[in-house]
Formats: C-alpha cells, structure tokens, sequence
C-alpha cells in the first residue's frame, strides 16, 4: 500500500498533516522526528516523507532528523519547522524574525524556472493554470534568511519573507506555512500536488481498511484478556465502545460508566440506553457524585482539578474492578484522540508542548498504565470528524455520532473556579437550554443550528453582577456561552450567530434559571484561545 512517511518534530498538528493525507485516500504513518530511517521504515511502500512543523528553533533545542533522508532519494515536503529543518541541515541559515508571522497571511507565488517535479508541486497553487496569491496560515517566530544550495524560492509572504521553496534538482520543496490547517486556501490542493503528483502515490486507503487494521491490532492486544472501558457515553468513548464490541466477544467486554455529578442533564438515562442498544452485556454504572464534589472541594486551579479527576476516576475504577471481581490480567481502553494526546504534550515525538492536561492522558496513574503496556486506545490516531466516521460505520446512532463532544472531566472545566453542586445543577440547566434552542432553530444551510455548529457549550464564571428582575435588586451569576465551527477540533472559529437568536437564547436563560443574571457570548477562535475555557 502506498505511504507517506511523516516525521513528527513536536507540531500541534502533525496528526493533521496525516489526517489531510488519509482524506485524499493515502496511508500514513507517523514517526518521531529522530527516528532511525532504517531500511524497514523506508520500505518499498514509502512514496514520501513530510517533515513536520515544530515548538522548537534549529538553532535551539529543536530536533534533527536521521541524515540518511538527504540520500534516500524519496521525494521531500518540509511544512513551517521542516522546510527550516532542511535549510539549515543542508547548508542555509535560519534566524529569528522580528516579528512573529502568524494566522492568515497572503503569499504571492512568483514565476520561476520549473522542472517536471517542481512543475506538478506548482500545479497544487494553481486553478486554471493561474495563481497569482491566496491566505495561507502561518504559525512561527524564525525565517529563512539564506536559502540551502540548490533552492529556489517560488513564493513570498505578504511581509516579502520565504514562504514556498523548490529544488532545482532534486524533488525536495518546502512551506513556510501550514497547508493541513483548514484556514489554508487551497491545502488540500498543495497536499495533493505532493502526494499525487510528486510521490505519485494512489488513492487506495479507506475507512474501511483502517477497521481491519484496528480489529487485528484490537484482538492481538486484548488476546483473551477482559477489557474495562471508562465511558462517558460522548461520541468519543461510545465509538471506542462500540469498536471493542465489534471486535472482541461481548463478555469480554465491560462498561464502566460513572455518574460523577460533573456530567449533562440526564446524562445517565441517555448512556444506559445507548449502551445498552449496541449490544453491551457488562455494564456498570456506578454512582460517585459525592467522591467527586468532595476531592475538589476548594480547588480551583484548572490543571489540578483536571489531575483530581483523573486519578479519582482510575481510584474509583480500580475499586469497582476488585468488587467485579476482573483478574489482574485486564485490559483498561479509554476513547483517547490524538487531540488529547498531543495537547497534553504526547504526541508521536518528544518536543510537543503542553497546552493542557486531559485527565485520560496526563494523569500519573493513567500514563503508568500506559508505559506498562496496560492501555488500548482505539482511536489515538484520529480526529474528532473520524471518529464519526468510524461511529457511523460500526452502526452508532446518528443521535450518539452527531453529539458535540464533551470533556472527559465534565462540567469541572466548564465551571471557573471552585466546584459545588449548587454551580453544577445551575450550569446543567443552562446548559440544556442552550443546546435545546440549537436544536430547534435554523440556520443559513437549512440544517438546525445545533447541526451547523461543531460545538456549543455554556461556561459559569466565578463572577456575580447586579440586575434587576422585576422591581428587585438582583446579583446572579454570569454565564458565557460557546459556539464554534471546526472540522477536527484543532483550530475553530466562532460561529457567527444571528444577533436575534443570541439575544433569544439569553432571555430564556435568564428567564429559566433565576441564579444567572447576566449572558455573554465568548467571540475567541483557536488559536490563540482552545475550545474549552479550562
């Protein structure tokens, strides 16, 4: 099967660039940045290598890869810290800007002297044979400022730095930006002149063939072992649920889902009945909102509410395991995505930073389990629109695949500051209202504005305001809501509601949940701000 080889230096969105790939019908894998090219990796299937971008400088800590990639004689795509990677490895020098490019910038293609490679990666910037500009997405602090021997620039950034680079000779080319990131016009276009054109792969890989892969690595890693997944009853956790069921016999297979208080109104009621429906012989649903509400009591710093939750949910797991009575020889799967892992600095590689800590991934005992070899995660390859996929292709509910996801930790980081339960009935109720007005109203496509959104949330802050209701002085807490377009959950933008049925949505808010005085609408994209408040 054809593959493309992607080298992960730490980039927030490497999987990403493997996602893109994935979505033309081309196999991907992911290795670390530094990985030993050995004749085994660069098999015969290998058609190209991405070099991927990076938090890292050359000059600094940043990695370099396995020389052996300059004489492999593969074709070569350095994306932002790669396209770096290969300048300074190969002779060019790389200095910090002035002033950090970042976000949508314009880049000018310029008219150059073209081989027949250099030709057909040009032909991925072009409609109709013409391109003379568009808004690519940008995301780093250094630049070129000699070019490698053999390079010729064949693009310009609005600020006239290096932004599209080509060898005379041999079929090596470069990006200054990020052509995966869905803000990049035409990067699907890019990604394909290389896959197709200059790798001159086939599109032959399929959803289809990534379920067989997952049945044979599913049943290797499991054997005769019974399975414990942690499941929330969110798409994510549902799908991993059912990809065990589909695979492994139904008996092996145990659910465990926990009531922690954090959870959506009537949560409990709309797990049992899903679970149940894809054919779950082992559920257990335990009921622990007072272990929750009491170990966070007084916290309010977000990443040590996030590690509470964690290693409380693999406390209380352990516990319920011993009262089932599973041997120790169990398996424990979590519905993790590569999202979670690389956001909670563990990705492929080793230089990926923190952003923040999910409680299934970033948790002591969690990462533990993982280095012993205790942990399945069907889905740590993919992204969030994947996994929907993957869910509608194993025969989840639409209800179930559609749902906009949900934080592992629940209402705890959708609550600023300390959590009681006086602020999670309050937030659960808002927040169904909120969720309930999507569902019932249109948007500009036809579709509910629920279905138009990738996700909607409301966030109580620890803050009060003084209103009035009626003739009474009234101090109600401020409630802000979230709504926001995305097609992996890597970057977002704010959805642009009417301002009729923002306004709408509030009054009935503050209408129904007499606690809440005043509603804000959030109007950040990711970058710079994430998805979630905490």
């Amino acid at each position: 099967m054809n593959t493309i080889l992607i080298l992960d230096f730490g980039s927030q969105t490497t999987q990403l660039i493997g996602r893109r790939i994935r979505d033309l019908g081309v196999y991907t894998e992911i290795i670390p940045g530094d990985a030993e090219l050995t004749k085994e990796i660069l098999n015969s299937n290998v058609k190209g290598i991405v070099l991927s971008g990076s938090p890292e400088s050359v000059y600094g800590d940043g990695v370099a890869p396995d020389k052996k990639i300059y004489d492999c004689g593969l074709p070569l795509l350095g994306i932002c810290y790669g396209l770096q990677r290969m300048t300074y490895d190969l002779g060019g020098k790389v200095e910090p800007l002035p002033k950090m490019e970042y976000g949508r910038i314009e880049v000018k293609i310029k008219k150059v002297k073209e081989n027949e490679l250099s030709k057909k990666f040009l032909k991925g910037f072009r409609t109709n044979g013409v391109c003379d500009s568009f808004t690519a997405w940008m995301s780093h602090g250094d630049t070129l400022t000699k070019l490698a021997p053999g390079f010729i620039e064949a693009g310009i950034s609005g600020t006239n730095y290096p932004a599209v680079l080509i060898h005379e000779e041999k079929p090596w080319f470069g990006l200054q930006f990020h052509p995966e990131v869905t803000h990049c016009e035409g990067g699907d276009d890019i990604i394909g002149a290389f896959v197709f054109g200059v790798c001159g792969c086939d599109a032959s890989w399929n959803m289809e063939l990534y379920i067989e892969e997952l049945n044979q690595s599913l049943k290797a890693r499991a054997g005769d072992n019974p399975v414990l997944l942690l499941i929330s009853g969110g798409v994510d956790s549902t799908v991993a649920g059912a990809a065990l069921l589909k695979t492994l016999k139904a008996d092996q297979v145990h659910l465990m889902y926990m009531d922690t208080g954090l959870m959506r109104k009537n949560e409990t009621e709309i797990v049992r009945a899903s679970l149940q429906k894809l054919g779950a012989k082992n559920l257990h649903i335990i009921m622990c909102e007072q272990e929750f509400l009491s170990a966070l009591k007084g916290k309010e710093e977000p990443e040590e509410k996030r590690r509470i939750i964690g290693d409380l949910f693999i406390t209380i797991q352990e516990r319920e395991v011993a009262r089932l009575g599973l041997p120790d020889n169990y398996i424990l799967a979590q519905g993790t995505l590569y999202t979670d892992l690389i956001e909670s600095g563990k990705g492929i590689g080793k230089k990926a930073h923190v952003i923040k800590s999910h409680h299934n991934v970033a948790s002591p005992l969690v990462d533990a389990k993982r280095k012993a070899g205790k942990i399945i995660e069907p889905l740590d390859k993919l992204y969030k629109d994947e996994v929907r996929k993957l869910g509608r292709y194993l025969g989840v509910d639409e209800s179930i695949v559609g749902r906009h996801p949900f934080p592992g930790p629940g209402l705890a980081v959708r609550i600023l500051g300390e959590i009681t339960k006086d602020k999670c009935d309050i937030l659960r109720e808002a927040d169904a209202i909120f969720i309930e007005e999507l569902k019932s109203r249109k948007g500009s496509t036809g579709k509910s504005l629920y279905d138009e959104i990738w996700q909607a949330f409301a966030i109580l802050l620890p803050i009060r305001s003084v209103g009035v209701a009626g003739d009474v002085r009234k101090y109600g807490w401020v409630l802000a809501l979230r709504a926001i377009t995305s097609s992996d959950g890597m970057t977002a933008d704010v959805y642009p509601f009417e301002t009729r049925d923002l306004l709408e949505i509030s009054t009935r808010i503050t209408n129904s949940v007499k606690e809440i005085g005043r509603v804000t609408y959030d109007i950040s994209s990711k970058p710079p701000a994430t998805i979630e408040w905490e």
